[in-house]
């Protein structure tokens, strides 16, 4: 099955260059979904045409390219006309969530009372998935002349098209600024609706795969850091094994960033510590976890009897970031007791920094044991009699709400919970 857009800017090196064939593929793909969802609107090849304002040859080659590029038929020709079969239904579904997003930015941009012609207009501009492409490649390099070499285009060309998409919306999308370009708030949220509509189009071949019997497709997964010892390794071994068709990439970042690459569709869920409730996410918890403090074996401290937490205060720790949910739980523990928190010697939410230092300090850390693997048992570390309550916090999956998985993504998904409910 033929792909039908290259790889999202989240996924691809910032040296690389799209193809002719690529950019050709992506311009083309959401055109075609266009006129085929017209046609499966009208039943027909002729009406759709006439809905259209295109010659029926024009509508029928379009069907035609669109299904050579899936891989197979999206309709059943009859006498009476075209009616969608299983797998016509299934992309129906994909484009209709596109033009949602479509619709969405055309007001946000225009206004629900914006000029007819105004909003074709741009409307055409958000079906050419090149357009898109370059909108998105320009929030995120910022620079005009590193766009136009990953386009295989000239810096003035750029600069045409991005002027081409102010025009449409009327103002302006980024600022010209010396260090590069800086979106502007409408900009960034033409930005997000281009992302979304970008992920639905990624998610078509392994929808259509999944109904031949076979899971394939990318993946993307936020993975903070208590997963990514144990669980998803574990988790992401089994998917290799039995789905070699997905391809599987994990981003490691802050929850703040992951959390905006889910809402624009660039991650498709988030493993890890749950955070509060949010309208636009969804989370479904998978086990409590509980931080412990960890320090190396031979450590002073393993001697003294009878610890409590106020005896650590004053001890060299390394923590993670302020608003890592370990972090605020060791800190609420210090202020239940009547104590500052400690100030870290270093804060970092880099493991191999963190074992390195544990190892050759008397540097004391809070984590959970989830992180340290089989460290534990191979008695690198210990950990000391210190009860951290406070310090338990949900740990699961957090997904968009309203998004619609791809089979892949549902696939690993499913082997993460399994590996959380057997531990293995």
């Amino acid at each position: 099955m033929t792909l039908l857009q290259p790889n999202l800017p989240a996924s691809r090196g910032e040296q690389s260059r799209f193809s002719d064939d690529e950019l050709q593929l992506i311009e083309e793909s959401l055109q075609y979904l266009r006129t085929f969802a017209v046609v499966a609107e009208q039943g027909s090849i002729a009406r759709a045409a006439d809905s259209l304002y295109r010659a029926t040859s024009a509508v029928n080659r379009s069907i035609q390219e669109l299904e050579q590029r899936v891989g197979c038929s999206l309709f059943d020709r009859h006498a009476r006309g075209m009616l969608l079969n299983r797998m016509g239904e299934s992309v129906l579904i994909r484009t209709r969530r596109i033009q949602e997003e479509v619709d969405q930015a055309l007001d946000e941009m225009l206004g629900a009372s914006g000029k007819h012609s105004e909003r074709q207009h741009l409307n055409t501009l958000l079906l050419n998935g090149r357009k898109l492409m370059l909108l998105v490649w320009l929030a995120r390099v910022r620079q005009i002349s590193s766009v136009a070499r990953h386009f295989g285009m000239s810096q003035s060309g750029v600069s045409m098209f991005l002027s081409r998409f102010e025009e449409a919306v009327g103002q302006p999308l980024f600022q010209r600024m010396a260090q590069g370009l800086i979106t502007t708030d409408r900009g960034a949220r033409l930005v997000f609706r281009a992302k979304r509509i970008l992920a639905e189009l990624r998610h078509i071949p392994s929808d259509l795969s999944a109904m031949h019997g076979m899971l394939t497709g990318e993946v993307t997964i936020g993975a903070l850091p208590l997963g990514r010892t144990h669980i998803l390794p574990t988790a992401l071994a089994k998917i290799v094994s039995l789905h070699p068709g997905i391809r599987i990439k994990t981003v490691e970042s802050p929850y703040e960033s992951l959390a905006a690459g889910l809402r624009s569709g660039e991650i498709d869920f988030i493993f890890g510590a749950l955070r509060p409730a949010d309208k636009e996410l969804a989370a479904e918890p998978l086990f409590i976890d509980e931080v412990s403090v960890v320090v190396r074996q031979g450590h002073p401290l393993l001697q003294r009897a009878a610890l409590t937490l106020a005896d650590l205060r004053d001890m060299p720790w390394i923590l993670s970031r302020q608003d890592s949910p370990s972090r605020q739980g060791l800190e609420i523990s210090f202020r239940d007791i009547g104590l500052r928190p400690p100030q870290p010697s270093i804060e970092t939410g880099d493991l191999a920094i963190l074992r390195s230092m544990l190892l050759q300090s008397d540097c004391i850390t809070a984590i959970s044991l989830q992180q340290l693997g089989g460290e534990l048992s191979n008695s690198a570390f210990a950990t000391l009699p210190i009860g951290l309550e406070k310090t338990r916090r949900q740990i699961g999956i957090t997904t968009r709400a309203g998004g619609l998985q791809s089979p892949a993504v549902s696939a690993v998904v499913e082997a993460i919970r399994q590996v959380c409910l057997t531990g293995r």
